[in-house]
């Protein structure tokens, strides 16, 4: 133990030291900088102080041993085995009972053959069982991919196939979502592999669905052991992979990113110290488990932290603030638009009598931030940013509005994350005469990279598909042979080093010479029409160089007053930045697991009466929007009206 303590502070000491090395070179040789770092200096003060914190006990916990999820979590247990881990509608999991369950798992895994470096695909709705299925196979090594639970057909079966899984673990609600899949087509990939029904009916043991073995998993582990696989457990390490977590799939197909011990215990850790969790907390999360944020944020303050987490399989925005307060919840989680739904729902005396302090996401507009604080009376919020698989992550714990999180000027040299110039409309980077990129000056917008390095912050784990790895690497970007992951988002920065998410690369299109951030327009549009779904896009127009705004409106029962809305666009919203296109659609908007707004299909549609017929098509006049018929269509495509 003394060595551990002194290998602590000597590298606490090179920190601080090297820390003051930095402030002297910018005092003396850098004016602008010393005036930023004095304006940061209370802010900068504590992240840093945090963050060492936060470095040191992961380095000490390394040293004793605890580099994975399940030797850090069996502290815990130990600890305090009687405390609950997880709440779930009714039920309730104590941290020795996630211990057993997640111990039956891998023993019985085991047994039946699986080994090291073997992947299980995990196709379930968000509940204590999920985190312990892929806690209990991390035991033994086996990596575990985190299925999107929404998926149909194609994407399923593609991000199946990505993972190379020797089995799928499922639920009674997705074992029929399976049965589409298992054509005879595709029973090459499953004919000689189990599925594992998770469920507590009674039914038969064994059933088969297209040739495919169902064993009901409850009753297999009826009779295994609860005794922890300790063998397995002190081989696995900080660099085993343990989870692959797929994108969104907002454009194109799911990709199923590299998750590591190391890099879970990282951002789960992280969070955790820089935002304020303690054991003590009780971390409500209607985010799905499948990914980042519910899946290694949210579990991870029980798990590697020994708070406890409320589970809720589906966000309902009705029922937020009910169940913070029949769960007694300090802590929120949010994601994407899940506020603005919030605030959409009538007020009621739910809104603050809650005993939330703080929520935690990524995704708050920053047109409804204010709202937001005021109406349910929230003291702390903290806005992040960061990919699943990105390494330019970062975090707003100081209440500034908008922000999605800020660096310290002098941990730069630690922490390379910058903004480069790129191409509007290829999204390619700028490059100078020395074709090297060009870094972004204060106030303008760039492409978020970082710099690739051997640190678990700043390396890059990739995905399963290496040619997708490739595609996120930006080569030569300040030097030769120098690497930067490429986060495919815009943002902005100001003097204090707070950055402000824009769009995404491919989301912003040009327009009467000036670019247009769809983000942007969306967050105007949806604050006019009482935060209804809106997706805003561009489309190509004949004759004209770049692309024309066009906005996608949820509005069911036609409660939209369109002279309200044109008003509104105008008196908000510059020229080049309005809809020339109103399309109402009646139907739901699709959305991602994480709440994103999917807009692929309706940009493919464009303005094209015979593929929407049967939404609404309007067209801005400028002081108002007019149905758009057949007639004006031949006219635009033709050029004989100018838009």
């Amino acid at each position: 133990m003394c060595l551990i303590i002194t290998l602590v502070n000597f590298e606490l000491y090179i920190i601080l030291v090297l820390t003051g090395l930095i402030t002297v070179y910018f005092t003396f040789i850098n004016w602008t900088n010393l005036r930023r770092i004095f304006k940061t200096l209370p802010r900068d003060t504590k992240i840093i102080k945090d963050f060492i914190t936060y470095f040191a006990k992961i380095r000490i916990l390394k040293l004793r041993g605890y580099d994975t999820y399940a030797k850090i979590f069996k502290t815990l247990v130990i600890k305090h085995p009687n405390k609950i881990a997880f709440k779930h509608e009714d039920s309730t999991w104590t941290f020795q009972e996630v211990e057993n369950y997640s111990n039956k798992i891998a023993n019985y895994f085991k047994e039946k053959g699986f080994k090291r470096g073997d992947s299980v695909a995990l196709f379930m709705e968000s509940c204590p069982e999920y985190v312990s299925i892929w806690l209990g196979l991390s035991k033994i090594g086996v990596v575990v991919a985190l299925i999107n639970s929404n998926l149909q057909y194609e994407t399923l079966l593609h991000s199946i196939k990505v993972s190379n899984c020797k089995t799928i673990i499922t639920d009674t609600g997705h074992i029929d979502t399976l049965s589409n899949i298992l054509t005879d087509k595709n029973n090459g990939l499953f004919s000689s592999k189990r599925i594992y029904l998770k469920t507590g009916r009674i039914i038969n043991s064994i059933k088969y669905i297209n040739l495919v073995q169902v064993v009901i998993l409850d009753k297999e582990l009826a009779d295994v052991s609860t005794k922890s696989p300790e063998d397995d457990i002190h081989l696995g390490s900080s660099n085993d992979e343990m989870l692959y977590i797929y994108t969104s799939g907002t454009t194109g197909l799911p990709k199923a990113a590299i998750m590591t011990q190391s890099r879970a215990i990282y951002i789960a850790m992280g969070t955790k110290h820089v935002a304020g969790i303690n054991e003590n907390d009780i971390l409500y999360t209607p985010l799905p488990l499948y990914h980042t944020a519910g899946g290694i944020l949210g579990v991870g303050s029980v798990l590697l932290g020994g708070s406890t987490c409320v589970i809720k399989s589906k966000f309902s925005a009705s029922n937020y603030w009910k169940d913070c307060i029949k769960y007694k919840c300090t802590i929120a989680q949010y994601i994407g638009e899940m506020c603005r739904y919030c605030l959409s729902v009538p007020t009621s005396e739910f809104d603050t009598s809650h005993q939330v302090r703080m929520i935690i996401g990524n995704g708050l507009r920053p047109q409804i931030w204010q709202e937001f604080v005021q109406r349910f009376n929230i003291q702390k919020i903290v806005e992040f940013y960061g990919a699943t698989e990105g390494n330019a992550n970062m975090m707003n714990a100081t209440n500034k509005i908008g922000a999605v999180g800020f660096i310290p000027i002098i941990a730069q040299l630690f922490y390379p994350i910058t903004l480069i110039k790129v191409d509007p409309v290829t999204n390619e980077p700028l490059r100078g005469s020395n074709n090297l990129c060009i870094e972004c000056e204060i106030g303008e917008p760039g492409l978020l990279i970082g710099k690739i390095k051997n640190t678990t912050e700043n390396s890059f784990t990739g995905y399963v598909e290496k040619t997708a790895t490739n595609k996120k690497i930006i080569k030569d970007v300040f030097q030769k042979d120098d690497k930067f992951f490429n986060t495919g988002d815009v943002l902005v920065r100001d003097e204090l080093n707070f950055y402000y998410f824009k769009d995404r690369t491919g989301d912003t299109f040009r327009w009467k010479g000036e670019n247009v951030s769809t983000n942007e327009v969306e967050a105007v549009i949806s604050s006019i029409i009482a935060q209804k779904d809106c997706i805003v896009y561009g489309v190509e127009i004949p004759y004209t160089e770049g692309k024309a705004g066009m906005a996608a409106i949820f509005d069911k029962n036609g409660e939209i007053d369109l002279n309200d809305l044109i008003i509104g666009i105008n008196k908000s919203l510059p020229n080049y930045a309005r809809p020339l296109f109103l399309r109402i659609i009646k139907e739901s908007i699709s959305l991602t697991g994480t709440f994103k707004l999917k807009k692929n299909n309706l940009q493919n549609d464009s303005y094209k009466l015979e593929k929407i017929s049967q939404d609404c098509i309007y067209f801005n006049e400028g002081n108002k929007f007019i149905p758009f018929t057949q007639e004006l269509y031949k006219k635009i495509k033709s050029g004989k009206i100018r838009v």
